[in-house]
């Protein structure tokens, strides 16, 4: 299960921006703003169909805060998804209605996340309720302490190991459970 997930996760990523990689902030950010969400949607359901016709028989989506976003997308547009893990990130609701949900979905925030309306406490919140309202399994998990990106290994975000060891345990947990 976890080669599959790994080889999902890489592919997505490598996919979504044509090859094209950004070696700084900025750059990233630019690649970001100009993601074309609807195809690469379809480049996540491509990717999804792929693997369960060549041998996966379950494939789960996971991704961090713009790939979060994605990954909840996908958990909503994408039938062939059968579990969904997204860390820090909220799909627009021109994209998605999470309340449509057809995957389990997991979703991580951090408390002290800034970016309002997308991966802060409300957007957390707002989440959960729509996928109250859905009937599929869903856990949403907000880690006191943690801003965006908690799980990333830069030395100010392992000031939160805990953290990031109970959402790694809840995620193989998640993942373990429907895949």
């Amino acid at each position: 299960v976890k080669s599959q997930m790994l080889c999902a996760f890489t592919f997505f990523f490598f996919s979504l921006y044509r090859g094209k990689v950004a070696l700084d902030a900025a750059e990233a950010r630019h690649l970001m703003e100009g993601l074309d969400w609807q195809g690469a949607i379809k480049d996540i359901q491509a990717s999804v169909k792929w693997l369960k016709e060549n041998g996966s028989p379950k494939v789960g989506v996971t991704g961090y805060c713009m790939g979060g976003a994605l990954a909840i997308a996908s958990g909503v547009l994408v039938p062939e998804v059968d579990a969904v893990v997204a860390f820090y990130g909220t799909p627009s609701s021109k994209l998605v209605d999470p309340s449509r949900a057809l995957a389990p979905i997991q979703a991580h925030f951090g408390e002290l996340d800034t970016y309002v309306g997308f991966a802060d406490v409300t957007a957390a919140k707002s989440l959960e309720e729509k996928l109250k309202s859905c009937g599929v399994p869903h856990e949403v998990h907000i880690y006191p302490g943690c801003s965006h990106a908690f799980m990333n290994t830069s030395p100010e975000a392992l000031k939160n190991q805990g953290a990031i060891d109970l959402a790694w345990s809840r995620f193989a947990t998640w993942m373990a459970r429907f895949l």
